[in-house]
């Protein structure tokens, strides 16, 4: 018998909530993200951010206190978007199985089709320590938390090895995905997202499905 997790408990409403943004505020989130196409994060210069917003310097400061806090912002918008089209796939999908290699394929997916996303994520936030402490860290938690969870039903319904701890195998299959389209980001290599997510499924999970002869 599987869990029946419930979608509400994996990806929790309450933390996916938008907050509303000034023209402004909006215009310098955008441009930040305009900037990052080309550059890295530590080039752009607030004084860059504001003239590609049209927007005075110093309401970086009023509607986010610095430029990385922008860069929080804009990382934050980008995965409450990411985990609300995840917690609505979820709902067709039943199985732990299915609902790993949806969420896998989902995770590339968004990578692909936003390499700002991706970059901001997998590159720029990472080397400071504000980041695990800011908002974007506590929705990646959630993220995290739910394939935990999907894991944990997945080794009560026999369909997963007993002996895996499940928070290992969930960094294993984030840092599968990660480490797999760091390429892209990178060296600018095309990828199609659907047979990456179905490689490094096949990669981690047949290594800790259950054999036939052990049910």
């Amino acid at each position: 018998m599987y869990y029946n997790t419930k979608n509400s408990s994996l990806i929790p409403q309450e933390y996916l909530k938008y907050s509303p943004l000034s023209k402004s505020a909006g215009r310098l989130s955008e441009a930040l993200k305009l900037l990052l196409k080309e550059k890295d994060f530590n080039s752009i210069t607030t004084a860059e951010v504001a003239k590609a917003a049209k927007a005075n310097e110093s309401l970086i400061y009023r509607y986010f206190k610095d430029k990385r806090g922008l860069l929080h912002h804009v990382l934050a918008e980008y995965l409450k978007k990411f985990l609300l089209k995840m917690k609505k796939d979820l709902e067709d999908i039943h199985g732990p199985l299915d609902r790993l290699k949806m969420i896998m394929r989902n995770t590339l997916y968004f990578y692909n089709n936003d390499l700002v996303f991706a970059k901001i994520l997998l590159i720029e936030v990472r080397n400071y320590p504000g980041y695990y402490e800011s908002e974007p860290y506590q929705i990646i938690r959630i993220y995290a938390n739910a394939i935990t969870k999907i894991i944990e039903e997945g080794i009560e319904a026999g369909l997963i090895r007993n002996d895996i701890t499940p928070s290992r195998l969930m960094q294993s299959i984030i840092g599968g995905l990660e480490h797999s389209f760091l390429p892209s980001i990178v060296f600018g290599y095309d990828i199609d997202s659907e047979s990456l997510a179905n490689e490094v499924y096949e990669i981690i999970l047949n290594g800790v499905l259950r054999r036939k002869e052990e049910n």
